[in-house]
């Protein structure tokens, strides 16, 4: 088959030390497959954290490429797949499902079914931004049902989920408060089309959200810390509310006190990307679809990187500068 450029490591560690770029053989195309030239490879906080061993976490495979989003082209089919499908753009999720072997490289194979058509209007580098982000963000916005006419508080709503999640959440007909910590961040999230943008360095959320709701509070939380933010969504939350959270990185063990969710009837969901149902990925994509076929998603790319710069961009993660999403370029 001859080989391809990669990034790939043999053990857990900081990314330096372990990151290997080289030549390794191009990847064979199994029943129900297709194997993806890859363009762009999106860089996720859950890379770098399988990358490092964070929180025990293991090395199941002998070698890793890292990266589960990424875009391309579809270079190669398997039995069961039709031809049609060659030479179509395609967005990718869960590379490295189930075999580890991700998008940090010339060419990945996916099955068909994570390889979902990549409009004209949007390019490599944007299609590697979706999987985790905008399908953690659309589960978190609609599990529980539409959202019109809703209230929706996205807390920090200049990161890569959180900018999507205002997104979602508008295109649903909610109304939508955010919070973030800067003048930078506060003009992200205006653009991805908050109603109100709080910085909540400098303002009182609570005080401000009551206010913003002429005292009713919020119908659902979209949360990134739910430690951090849990004792202020218990105060803005209406009775019946609901938070969906997606980390709780300030706290991963906090307490919960369990009366004072249960004095509102209040719904905690814990999301996970890479746990969500067949289901829920297959409603996220083709709304995602739909949304990029319409050109009404936004794509926050923080930097762009060449494939020799792997280790930096997964510094550059794991420093929490970033804003939005770090994309390889291939």
């Amino acid at each position: 088959m001859g080989t391809m450029r990669a990034s790939w490591y043999e053990r857990l560690g900081a990314a330096r030390d372990v990151l290997t770029v080289g030549e390794i053989e191009i990847p064979l195309v199994e029943p129900g497959q297709v194997r993806v030239r890859v363009h762009g490879s999106g860089v996720n906080p859950s890379d770098v954290k399988q990358r490092s061993g964070w929180r025990d976490l293991k090395l199941h495979h002998p070698r890793v490429i890292p990266h589960n989003d990424g875009a391309g082209v579809i270079e190669a089919v398997g039995d069961g797949v039709s031809s049609d499908r060659l030479g179509e753009r395609v967005w990718l999720y869960e590379a490295t499902i189930p075999g580890g072997r991700g998008t940090a490289a010339e060419y990945v194979v996916v099955p068909t079914e994570k390889a979902i058509a990549l409009p004209d209007n949007t390019s490599f580098a944007e299609g590697a931004c979706l999987g985790v982000p905008a399908m953690t963000a659309h589960q978190a916005v609609f599990q529980d049902g539409a959202v019109t006419g809703k209230t929706i508080l996205v807390t920090g709503g200049a990161g890569a989920v959180g900018n999507y999640a205002i997104q979602w959440a508008k295109w649903g007909g909610a109304t939508v408060i955010t919070t973030v910590s800067s003048a930078e961040k506060s003009a992200i999230a205006q653009t991805a089309g908050a109603d109100f943008v709080l910085n909540y360095k400098t303002e009182d959320v609570i005080v401000r959200v009551k206010e913003l709701t002429a005292g009713a509070g919020v119908d659902r939380v979209v949360e990134i810390d739910f430690a951090a933010n849990f004792a202020t969504n218990l105060k803005v939350l209406k009775v019946d509310g609901i938070i969906s959270t997606y980390a709780s990185d300030s706290d991963v063990q906090p307490q919960i006190p369990i009366y004072s969710l249960m004095y509102k009837n209040l719904t905690v969901h814990y999301g996970l990307v890479y746990a969500m149902s067949a289901a829920a990925h297959q409603a996220a994509a083709a709304d995602i679809t739909t949304c990029l076929t319409a050109g009404t998603l936004t794509h926050q790319i923080a930097q762009r990187f060449s494939l020799d710069e792997v280790a930096i961009a997964h510094e550059q993660m794991e420093s929490g500068q970033a804003i939005g999403k770090l994309i390889l370029e291939l």
